[in-house]
This record gives C-alpha cells, sequence and structure tokens, in this order.
C-alpha cells in the first residue's frame, strides 16, 4: 500500500518536472501560456473536482443514508451547466488570470481585489484541509501510522509539482491522474461487484425509502436525508462550482472562449463517467461493510470481499487511487489561490512573478497544515460542502453580475461578498454550537446566495458614480466573439496597469 502511495507521489512530481517550460512573461507562467487542449483541460478539470476527499465520503454516505445522496454528484453537474451558459466564455474573453484580476479589471478597485483575495484564500484552505484530512485518515487506516504522515505526504507531492513548473506542470499531472484514477476506481469496483455476485442491497427498496426518515445532519448538511437537506446540498453544489477558484481558473488555460466552452463540454463527458464510481461502491458498502466510517469504507471493501493477497493488492491499488486523487486536488487548488496571493504582491517580471509565485504557493500550504493539525479530524464532505457553500455565496454572484449587469459597482461587490460569507459563516457556527439547527443552517445556501445576490444590488443601486469607466467596452469585449472584438487583450489589472478599455459597438451605456 505504502508502495503505491510512494509511486503516484513520485509520478506526479517527475510528470510536472517534465513538462517543457514556456513560461515568457506573468500570463504565461500563471495560465499555461493559454495553450491547454481544450480535451486536456477537461481532464484536469474532472480530475481536481473528483477528489478523493468528495468520492470516498459520497460512497461513504450513500451506504448509510441510500438514494438521496445519488443526487450529490448532480449538483456538480448542474454547476458546470450553469458555468458552460453563463461565465467560461466571457471570463476567458476578460483576458484577467484569476478572479481577484477580474474583480479589479472589471470594477475598477484595488481595494476589492485585496479583499476577494482574502476569499479566495479561505475557501482554498477549507478545500486543502478537507484533503489533507482524508489524506491522514486513509494512511492511518491502511497502516496504522500517524495520520501526519498522509498530510506531510499529499504537502510534499502537491509543492513538488508546484516548484517543478506553473499551472501547466499542475494541469499535466492532474489531466493524467484523471485517467489513473478512473481505470483504478471502476477496475477495482467491477472486481469487488464480481467478487459479491452483485447481490442488491439488503432489504431493497427499504433501505431507499427509509433512508429519508433517518436524521443526523453534519456540517454544510452533508448526510442529511430530508429534502429541504438534499436541495439545499444541490443548491450550494451547482452555484458553487460557479466561483470554485480552482475551476474558474482553467478557464483562462484555453486559448479562446470556443476553447474553454469545449473544455467545459468536455468535462461533462467525464464527470458522467466518473459519477459511476460512489453509488457502486455505496452500494457495496451497505451491503458488506456496515456501519464503517464514511471515508473508511470504500477502503475496506477488497478485503472483505476478497480476503488475502488479492484484496490487499486492490486495497492498495485503491490508496493509489485515492491519493493520486488528493494530489490532483490539491495540486488545483494550491496553484489557483497561491497565483491569486502572488498576484496580489508581486510586481516584477516572469523571474519576480515565479520566485513569488512559489513562496504563496509554500506559504498556503504551510498555512493549510496549521489548520489540519488545529481541527479535530472528521468526515471529508463536510468540509467540501462548506467551501461549495462559500464559494456559492460569494464569487457566484459576483461573476454572474459583473458579467451580465453593466451597472454593478466595487461596493455592491465588496457588500454582496461579505454578506454571503458572513450569513454563511454565522449559520453554520449557530448550527455546529448547538443554538439554531436546521437544513438551512446545516447547509446555508439558499440563505446566504439570495442575501448576496440581494446585497451587491441593491448597494450598487443606490452607488451609481462608483460605476467604471469605459463599462461598455468591457461587456463588449466579454460578450463578443474574439474575431469582431478585436485582437485578444490577456491583462492584469495589477502588473500592467488599467487596461485600456477599448471602445465597443455597443457603447459605454451598453
Amino acid at each position: 500500500m505504502l508502495t503505491g502511495i510512494a509511486f503516484v507521489g513520485v509520478l506526479g512530481v517527475v510528470a510536472g518536472a517534465a513538462r517543457p517550460r514556456r513560461s515568457v512573461g506573468m500570463s504565461d507562467f500563471h495560465v499555461a501560456a493559454r495553450a491547454v487542449p481544450p480535451w486536456w483541460n477537461g481532464a484536469a478539470i474532472s480530475s481536481e473536482f473528483t477528489s478523493a476527499a468528495a468520492c470516498l465520503g459520497t460512497a461513504g454516505l450513500i451506504a448509510a443514508h441510500g438514494s438521496p445522496m445519488l443526487w450529490y454528484p448532480a449538483g456538480a453537474a448542474a454547476g458546470f451547466v450553469l458555468v458552460l451558459a453563463l461565465v467560461v466564455a466571457p471570463l476567458r474573453r476578460s483576458g484577467t488570470y484569476t478572479l481577484p484580476d477580474f474583480a479589479e479589471w472589471r470594477l475598477g478597485s484595488a481595494r476589492l481585489r485585496g479583499f476577494t483575495t482574502c476569499f479566495v484564500l479561505v475557501i482554498g484552505l477549507v478545500l486543502l484541509v478537507a484533503q489533507l484530512h482524508a489524506a491522514g485518515a486513509v494512511v492511518r487506516l491502511l497502516t496504522g501510522l500517524p495520520p501526519w504522515l498522509g498530510w506531510a505526504a499529499v504537502a510534499a507531492a502537491a509543492l513538488g509539482v508546484a516548484f517543478a513548473g506553473e499551472l501547466g506542470s499542475v494541469t499535466s499531472v492532474q489531466a493524467a491522474q484523471f485517467w489513473l484514477k478512473l481505470v483504478v476506481f471502476l477496475g477495482v469496483g467491477a472486481a469487488c461487484w464480481w467478487a459479491s455476485g452483485g447481490r442488491p442491497p439488503a432489504g431493497g427498496a427499504a433501505w431507499f425509502e427509509g433512508a429519508y426518515r433517518t436524521g443526523g445532519a453534519e456540517l454544510a448538511g452533508a448526510g442529511d436525508p430530508s429534502l429541504p437537506g438534499v436541495l439545499a446540498v444541490l443548491l450550494a453544489c451547482a452555484l458553487g462550482t460557479v466561483g470554485l477558484p480552482h475551476v474558474i481558473v482553467r478557464v483562462y488555460t484555453c486559448s479562446d472562449g470556443s476553447g474553454a466552452r469545449r473544455a467545459i463540454v468536455a468535462t461533462q463527458v467525464m464527470l458522467a463517467a466518473f459519477c459511476v464510481v460512489p453509488p457502486l461502491y455505496g452500494v457495496l458498502g451497505h451491503v458488506h461493510v456496515r456501519g464503517a466510517a464514511a471515508d473508511e469504507m470504500m477502503l475496506l471493501l477488497p478485503a472483505r470481499l476478497l480476503p488475502g493477497v488479492v484484496g490487499e493488492a486492490l486495497t492498495g491499488l485503491l490508496a493509489a487511487g485515492a491519493f493520486a486523487a488528493f494530489l490532483a486536488t490539491t495540486g488545483g487548488v494550491l496553484a489557483a489561490v497561491g497565483g491569486a496571493v502572488s498576484a496580489c504582491v508581486s510586481r516584477g517580471g516572469a523571474r519576480g512573478g515565479a520566485r513569488s509565485f512559489r513562496a504563496a504557493v509554500a506559504a498556503v500550504m504551510v498555512a493549510a497544515l496549521a489548520v489540519t493539525a488545529a481541527t479535530t479530524p472528521g468526515a471529508s464532505v463536510p468540509l467540501m460542502l462548506l467551501g461549495f457553500s462559500l464559494s456559492a455565496a460569494t464569487f457566484c454572484p459576483m461573476l454572474v453580475l459583473a458579467i451580465w449587469w453593466p451597472r454593478l459597482t466595487d461596493a455592491g461587490v465588496a457588500a454582496g461578498i461579505a454578506l454571503g460569507g458572513g450569513v454563511t459563516a454565522a449559520l453554520v457556527v449557530a448550527e455546529q454550537a448547538g443554538v439554531w439547527t436546521g437544513a438551512l443552517t446545516s447547509c446555508p445556501a439558499p440563505v446566504a446566495v439570495p442575501a448576496a445576490f440581494a446585497g451587491m444590488i441593491m448597494i450598487s443601486l443606490v452607488t451609481p458614480g462608483r460605476t467604471p469607466r469605459g463599462v461598455g467596452s468591457m461587456m463588449g469585449r466579454m460578450h463578443l466573439p474574439e474575431h469582431l472584438a478585436g485582437p485578444p487583450a490577456h491583462r492584469s489589472s495589477h502588473h500592467e496597469g488599467r487596461s485600456s478599455h477599448e471602445h465597443s459597438p455597443y457603447g459605454d451605456d451598453y
């Protein structure tokens, strides 16, 4: 098992280091020279989205609660439909590098850039801690070694990939690891299904129907099988996907808006294939590994069904696939958050930007390790859903309104992000403290997201004087096809100054 884990880590670092370096400027460094093919980009997005923390945990929730948990993967599918319809092409055409870059370029405020960077960091840390805790649980379960060795293994491999190159290195590793995960998880799952004789869950329909009457919702609504709880989680997953920093940054690695759209379509196809994995292991786990912890159930299956050398070998393969997933998601989040942080502080060229990027990545990982050490290990899905809820209540409203509503102001965005993030934090803390319980507190997206949208709209309407100059040209740049809008202008509002806002055919009052 340790051999498989070590193999995945070393392979990831070697694959990242072997990628030819193309970085000749800050834009090339942060967005992989904007030359990633759509299908390869789709594999990378799918890889970092199908984290082991979510995969292991979702399979465990399906085993424990039945059919309501089958809806969880549907939230991601709905989210990518929204990304494809509302965000991907206009965001790519903006020519910015990161979410904070886009915020400053579109709203004309350097302070807003710093404010949004703070929220990118918070969401990134939540997602990183989920991966590190899950990695520690896998190491403890399979080897009996202390969990911090799992944290260290994932952190070292992710830092090695990031230091080896830039976003292009991370992309290469993630795309390759997606296919490794898919083959391993489906192959081991098929072997376990064959060994079980393909028996249906004990109790059949009673298991699925009875799941609606069970309770025990956790942080961010994970495991709440009630209809309001499931719908709240679906909303958080769908809208959270729109604003996840490590997913949105992939938009910028494509050559144009059309390529970005094709990458999202490829992502949807690949995720559809991967969505077979959690239900497969969940059904088997309900029959053969009852009572196991959510993150451990999937890894216990091979040894239960195929005792001996074969079971151990299959468990080792699952461990390798899980660590490939840990590395893929950790590397993606680390590159996105590190890039956003470094772009805020670096004023140098490509060499200074590279140093700043690596320093930011190292600092973010150290912070994630510190938070992991200071928190109690628990199931990974609740932490992932908390990250989605924060994203849904902050960056999703900002992106949708900034792309489609020209009257948005920096004051409106700041107010909406603060309101959405604050409501999310307050409701989750209240639920955890037992002050107020229920589906809307354990998974607060249905309350926080409308509050964020309302805050952004109302404050923007009362601060019309803060509407940025040249908003018409910016809207035209985002919504006109590249051949009509003129040559692409790859810009970072921090490094290259305020871009000259080319005049839009729609005029400034678009």
